[in-house]
Order: structure tokens, then C-alpha cells, then sequence
């Protein structure tokens, strides 16, 4: 009880909160007087976006509501877009035509699908328009713009100035001494337009000015022939960029002022040694870090787009709503995380149930649990959740089932009969708009995916008596079978039991759809699959 008693509920008991006390408190600490707290994410520019590229304006937009909440102070969202990177490989499914322009930066790549001024311009796009679907505010610093406008121009100066020590840094961390050879900076070839292929081997500090070579280089296991040119890039326009291990956060955090910045395990040797250049080279506190897990598909590979396994939010958005995704992004922060398409039914079921903990039509005796889950709610709200409940709440399975067996076309009017047949809706109350929404997603998923089982996360507690017949008749589901004996025999083996088979059918009801009435049970489980149910039931009777 002592160390309960010492707990203590920080702002509405997330993750989030904690960070943003945490960013505070440091930023107290330095004696730092910001007029802006400023959350950093970063858009990479070079594929299309997947829900790890989401996930960081997800948290990083959840943090900057989290550090005003905390503090009473504005704070400021920044997305950062990596547009001067070069192009390294064309991404699985993107033009094969973009092949020859390997090594150029991608801002100066042109649109292949000429709707955009640039390829980059097209990618980032396509991230900001979830982002704007998702109601996350932000402010867009495109990198070639800000390079080009000159930003970054006096960091990249002290940068220059003081490569001998940038280089000693980024050996003792990384272990390579390529920056003790060159210049950490990447001109780009004025001959032949490419970023990575070119060696800067001298600064003017007078004239902000640096000398290149253009002799080739490495690029994901190919060598890329240099042109020859010899020239100069001035630091104060798009002519080049920095080195990313080598500079190129330090510069951006120091010159826009950043006080938080998540960052993916595999970029930590970067950040480790921007940390220590934004310190010890450009006297600027590096902003504070948390370090999350990756994204990886069904597979166990991490997201990636040149290997093409992406799952985009726009996907997600098609099939649930956006405080569905951005509770996928919020749930947690750490531990890497198995996610597919298939996914969005669970977790548009999730945010109903949050929803019903945030009214209290839920109980959750513990404090702090209750209190992250409030929490969770209305930060995927942005901190303006609505002000009553919806009222009616039905699973995503169900609605996702009738849509499959409505007549084509009249799926809307079918599934709100349905309703009103099983009692979840009487007769003349009106359909929230929620609702009504949640029945035009699962009619989206059901015209594309099918009736596909969604997996309940809730636990069913199982007598003796009805966990031997829950495992019977996953037994009997083992095989593919029609919906009339299906239904025979899920009466015949409550009664081999001793169990009423009302009393077990609303038992199987809860198991897979979460409520305790629905459709014809056999047929339906025929529809979605015998032998997919088989597994939903071995599962909440703990057999597998």
C-alpha cells in the first residue's frame, strides 16, 4: 500500500505526459527560457510514407499538445522533410524511370506522376494529407527550402569550421574516419546534378564557400561513377547539405530551437553523435530523446520502402477512422509491434471501448489504469474529446458480417434492420453518426477482405464445464463446415456439457464478437471460416 500511495498520476496518465514532464523539467534545469517548446518529427522523402513514417507525427504532435497541457506555455510542432537526401534505390512498386536518377536529391527528382513539382514534393504530400486527416497540426520546414533560404547557414559554418573535431566525434561513435578525411558536407555535382558522388575537401570561411570533387561513391552495395567536375557549393543556398551522422539534426535542432525528438533504434549511432555535436561543437543542448520500437509486418520484417511490405495510412483510414490509427500510434511507445491491414477492426473495436471507460459505462477500479485509458481517449481526440458518449456500440466483426450477406447496394438500410432486429438499436432512435460511420467503414472491409474474423483482445472467463466445450467444438471447426451443422452442433455439445445451449451460445457470442447476441451463429461461422473460428476459440480457452 506504501508504494501505492507513492504513485502519482502525471497530467492524464500516459506515456505522453510523462515525456512532456520530463521535457519540462530538463528544460528548467538548463535555465533554457524558450518562447516556443518545439517537438521535432522527421518526413522522409524518398518513398511513399507507411505507418512508421505516420507514427512520428503521431507521437511527436502528441507530445506538443502534452507540453501545453503541462505547462500553459505554446508549443510548436515541426515537420522537418529530408528532401535533399539522394535518391538511393527505386522502391519496390515505384517507376522503374527513376532508376536513372539514382544520387540525384530528390527534390530535384521530377514528379513521375507529374501532379507535383518534384518527387519529393509528391511524397510529402502524401504524408501531410494523413496527417491533415488526421487532425494533427504542424509546421512544414521543407529541408532544401530551409538550406536554400540559408536556415542552417551559420550551424553549417561552425560545422565546417570545426570538421577536425566533427570527425573525431563521429569516429569514437560510429567507429568510421570517414569524416576525418572529408569535409562532412555532400555538394551537389553542378555537371552532373548528383549528391553523393561528390568529396568536399576545403572551406572558405569568407565566402561561405566549399570546394568539391565529383568522384563516385557507394550506394546500397553499387558503385556510382563520379563525373570528374571540380566546383564550389555555397552554404548558403540549396548547393549542397550536410552529413546526417555527421551534423545535420545538430544543425536543424540548434537552429530551429527543438526541446524533444523521438528517433527508431535504427538510426541511434546518428543521433548519439548529433547529441554530441549539437553539445560540444554548435553549444546547444540537444533536445530530449525516447527511443521507440519499430513497425514490422505479419512477417517480422521492419517496414521498409524500397522492400515494398508497407502498409499506408491512407489504407488504414479507408477502413477505420483516424482516432483508430492514431490510437495505434499512442497505445504505447516501446516494444516493436506486428501490424497489418488487418488490424483496423480491432482497434476501431478498442476506441469504442475507450470511449465507454471515458464516460464510466465501464469500470476500471484501478486509479491510474483508468486514468491512462481516459487519458489515451483524449489524446487521440487532440484533447477535445466529445462531450457525450455514442451510446450504441457494435463490433466491427458483426457490422463487417452483414454488410457481406446485405443485398449489393442496400448495405446501409440492411445492417440499421439488422440492428433494430437484435435490439441494438429500437425502433425509431436515430443512428448515432458515429455509428453510422463505423457501418461504412466495416461495408468498405467487407466489399474488400470479406467478413475476415477480427480477434477480440478482451479475456472470457471459462468454467471447467465450458472450456471443454468451447475446445469440442474448435475441434469440430477444425474442418469446413456448413452454417445448419455448425448450429446443430453447437447445441449438441452445451447439452454433452450439462451446459443450457443459451447460456452457451451466448457464451461463443461474447468470445467472438464481444456482445452476447448477434446474427445466426452457425451460419456466420461458416461465412468467416471454420476453421479460423477454431483458432479464436482455442485461444480464449487458453490452448494456444
Amino acid at each position: 500500500m506504501g508504494a501505492e500511495r507513492g504513485r502519482e498520476i502525471i497530467g492524464r496518465g500516459t506515456w505522453v505526459d510523462k515525456v512532456a514532464k520530463e521535457i519540462i523539467e530538463r528544460e528548467e534545469r538548463l535555465g533554457r527560457k524558450l518562447d516556443v517548446l518545439r517537438a521535432e518529427m522527421g518526413i522522409g522523402a524518398s518513398g511513399i510514407p507507411h505507418l512508421g513514417s505516420f507514427s512520428d507525427a503521431a507521437r511527436a504532435h502528441a507530445v506538443k499538445l502534452a507540453l501545453e497541457d503541462l505547462s500553459g506555455r505554446r508549443a510548436e510542432m515541426i515537420a522537418f522533410a529530408d528532401d535533399m537526401d539522394g535518391l538511393r534505390s527505386v522502391p519496390l512498386g515505384m517507376p522503374r524511370e527513376l532508376k536513372e536518377w539514382i544520387g540525384h536529391p530528390v527534390c530535384r527528382i521530377p514528379d513521375p506522376w507529374s501532379c507535383h513539382e518534384s518527387f519529393a514534393d509528391h511524397v510529402e504530400h502524401m504524408l501531410m494529407e494523413a496527417m491533415d486527416a488526421c487532425g494533427l497540426e504542424y509546421t512544414f520546414v521543407s529541408g532544401h527550402e530551409a538550406y536554400r533560404r540559408g536556415l542552417l547557414a551559420p550551424q553549417i559554418r561552425t560545422i565546417l569550421t570545426r570538421a577536425e573535431q566533427v570527425g573525431r566525434i563521429v569516429s569514437e561513435v560510429t567507429g568510421s574516419e570517414k569524416y576525418l578525411e572529408a569535409l562532412p558536407y555532400f555538394a551537389i555535382c553542378e555537371e552532373c546534378g548528383r549528391i553523393y558522388t561528390t568529396r568536399a575537401y576545403a572551406f572558405d570561411p569568407r565566402t561561405d564557400r566549399v570546394a568539391y570533387r565529383c568522384e563516385g561513391a557507394e550506394i546500397k552495395g553499387r558503385w556510382l561513377e563520379g563525373c570528374g567536375h571540380e566546383g564550389e557549393a555555397s552554404i548558403r543556398r540549396d548547393d549542397g547539405k550536410l552529413a546526417w551522422v555527421a551534423g545535420e539534426f545538430a544543425a536543424r535542432w540548434a537552429a530551429l530551437k527543438i526541446c524533444f525528438e523521438a528517433y527508431g533504434k535504427d538510426i541511434e549511432a546518428s543521433v548519439i553523435s548529433n547529441d554530441r555535436i549539437c553539445r560540444e561543437v554548435l553549444g546547444f543542448e540537444p533536445p530530449y530523446h525516447v527511443r521507440y520500437e519499430l513497425f514490422l509486418d505479419k512477417s517480422g520484417r521492419k517496414m521498409s520502402k524500397s522492400v515494398g511490405n508497407i502498409l499506408t495510412p491512407q489504407l488504414w483510414l479507408k477502413y477505420g477512422p483516424p482516432q483508430s490509427l492514431l490510437l495505434l500510434m499512442l497505445k504505447r511507445f516501446v516494444g516493436a509491434r506486428k501490424v497489418d491491414i488487418t488490424d483496423v477492426p480491432r482497434y476501431t473495436d478498442e476506441l469504442d471501448k475507450l470511449e465507454q471507460v471515458y464516460f464510466g459505462l465501464i469500470e476500471v477500479r484501478d486509479e491510474f489504469e483508468r486514468a491512462k485509458l481516459r487519458g489515451l481517449y483524449e489524446y487521440v481526440w487532440h484533447l477535445r474529446p466529445p462531450k457525450r458518449p455514442m451510446g450504441v456500440y457494435v463490433p466491427y466483426n458483426l457490422l463487417a458480417y452483414l454488410a457481406l450477406i446485405a443485398p449489393r447496394g442496400s448495405e446501409e438500410e440492411y445492417i440499421i434492420s439488422s440492428l433494430r432486429a437484435y435490439g441494438l438499436l429500437s425502433k425509431g432512435q436515430p443512428v448515432p453518426d458515429r455509428l453510422l460511420e463505423k457501418i461504412r467503414y466495416a461495408i468498405r472491409w467487407s466489399r474488400d477482405f470479406g467478413a475476415q474474423l477480427v480477434e477480440k483482445e478482451e479475456r472470457v472467463e471459462l468454467s471447467g464445464a465450458e472450456k471443454e466445450a468451447v475446445l469440442e467444438l474448435a475441434d469440430f471447426l477444425s474442418t469446413e463446415r456448413a452454417g445448419e451443422e455448425v448450429q446443430n452442433a453447437i447445441f449438441e455439445i452445451a447439452r454433452t456439457h450439462g451446459l443450457k445451449p443459451a447460456d452457451f451460445f451466448r457464451l461463443l457470442y461474447t468470445i467472438l464478437l464481444g456482445m452476447p447476441r448477434g446474427p445466426r451463429l452457425g451460419p456466420y461461422i461458416a461465412r468467416v471460416g471454420c476453421r479460423r473460428v477454431a483458432e479464436a476459440l482455442r485461444k480464449a480457452a487458453g490452448a494456444s
